[in-house]
């Protein structure tokens, strides 16, 4: 049974459509990426399976809950980090995991050997009683990570998980993405327009463009799909989309890109 499902989803801002009569399903324990260019829909549907946007029509549902009206359950259910940064700069990392255990109700017994817990998964036991603004952006992205597995979640979402990181940075979080999935099967969905690290992460990509689905499969599936001998995932994605990834979108997509690197470091 998938543990994320969509069928027919439309999501309206308006009289503009961001999703389109989207069905999808995400089988339990699958790493599955959702690109496409900006504005096509992807965060939208991240904000619909995470119970932030209610949608217009159809239905979508996560660890088989109906995201609309069983709403506390899905998020009793899911982790999230979201592009923005969620850390509080003026605490330290461990005060920062502190608060999440009390906002995603852990148990007062558990909290103190989650927090611990998820500080050495994430490899930050050493800084945890820094302050988090004198992370690394590298450092953040973990430490945001720990956050969103504290209550131990079936399904964690991801929007855009190495946004302004060096490649150093990026590796580190790309290894704990993996572990997660492969220590406790964990569900992940995420979002990136990195298409290198949507191909060495993700098991199965879908394509979104204009808020409907245009491609799914695997990335090697896909590659093959339009010729094989060479292609790249980008090809895949311009061969869909038309657009090159360079181009980058709007003044507001680069302006909000640039600002979340900055304060990434």
């Amino acid at each position: 049974m998938p543990i994320i499902e969509t069928g027919g989803l439309v999501c309206r801002y308006g009289s503009f459509t961001a999703v389109d009569s989207l069905s999808l399903s995400v089988e339990p324990g699958e790493l599955f990426g959702l690109l496409g260019p900006n504005g096509a829909g992807k965060s939208t549907v991240i904000k619909t399976l995470t119970t932030l946007l209610r949608p217009t029509r159809g239905t979508a549902a996560v660890a088989g809950f109906d995201v609309v009206r069983q709403a506390a359950s899905v998020r009793r259910s899911i982790g999230y980090v979201p592009q923005l940064v969620s850390a509080d700069q003026s605490l330290t990392g461990y005060e920062n995991l502190w608060v999440f255990a009390r906002l995603y109700d852990v148990p007062r017994r558990e909290r103190e050997q989650r927090i611990e817990y998820s500080l050495a998964f994430m490899g930050l036991e050493e800084v945890a009683g820094r302050l988090v603004r004198t992370y690394s952006g590298g450092m953040i992205r973990r430490l945001e990570i720990a956050q969103s597995i504290l209550h131990h979640p079936r399904v964690l979402f991801l929007d855009e998980p190495t946004i302004g990181l060096d490649p150093l940075a990026r590796k580190a979080v790309w290894d704990h993405i993996r572990e997660l999935r492969d220590k406790f099967g964990m569900t992940i969905l995420m979002t990136t327009h990195l298409m290198d690290e949507a191909d060495s992460l993700c098991g199965r990509v879908a394509i979104m463009h204009h808020g409907k689905m245009v491609a799914l499969g695997s990335p090697a599936e896909l590659k093959a799909a339009i010729g094989g001998n060479g292609s790249t995932l980008e090809d895949v994605f311009v061969h869909y989309t038309g657009d090159q990834l360079a181009e980058g979108g709007t003044y507001r997509d680069v302006s909000r890109t640039r600002r979340n690197a900055k304060r990434l470091g």
